[in-house]
């Protein structure tokens, strides 16, 4: 019995991913803009990593294999507000062994309430967003009105995606 009910909670668990953390409502409409010079769209996350690249919303910060970074409006300086749940679909940028130096930009690690490591951007957690299949992919812009795409300069991109999914741009 006492499994039945673990499995029926992890099913119950997995339902709730994918309603965490922020409507998807038009999250698939963004663009997808290509980056220049990013690696392929491996889904191996280069630990610790943050570059520049363009996209449809312009010059943007991705990781270390080109994937658009976000930040989360819930978050505070230092503090990850995104667990549970919403990490299925916001996962975190791992910090790697030391910090990545970007000009002009604050760039730091947080240690997350399990005790890992996340790299910050001006003080805020940055992610990822499981829905952007490949390089350059911005589709997490907006989401919910709380997820926002990372500009060069480390703050957030507000620009909200066209409807008739191009950036406009």
């Amino acid at each position: 019995m006492r499994r039945v009910a673990g499995v029926v909670g992890a099913i119950v668990l997995g339902l709730g991913a994918l309603t965490a953390c922020g409507d998807d409502k038009g999250a698939d409409s963004n663009a997808s803009g290509s980056t220049s010079g990013s690696t392929s769209g491996s889904t191996t996350q280069a630990a610790g990593e943050l570059k520049t690249a363009d996209s449809g919303l312009g010059k943007i910060l991705v990781d270390g294999n080109g994937r658009t970074v976000y930040v989360f409006d819930k978050d505070t300086t230092g503090k990850s507000n995104c667990e549970t749940d919403c990490l299925a679909k916001w996962p975190v940028v791992a910090a790697g062994d030391s910090t990545p130096k970007l000009d002009g930009v604050e760039v730091s690690t947080i240690t997350r309430s399990d005790g890992s490591k996340q790299l910050a951007v001006g003080g805020l957690p940055v992610y990822l967003f499981a829905n952007d299949a490949k390089a350059g992919d911005t589709k997490g812009q907006a989401v919910g009105g709380v997820w926002w795409v990372v500009g060069p300069d480390g703050k957030k991109i507000t620009t909200q995606p066209s409807s008739d999914g191009n950036s406009g741009y």
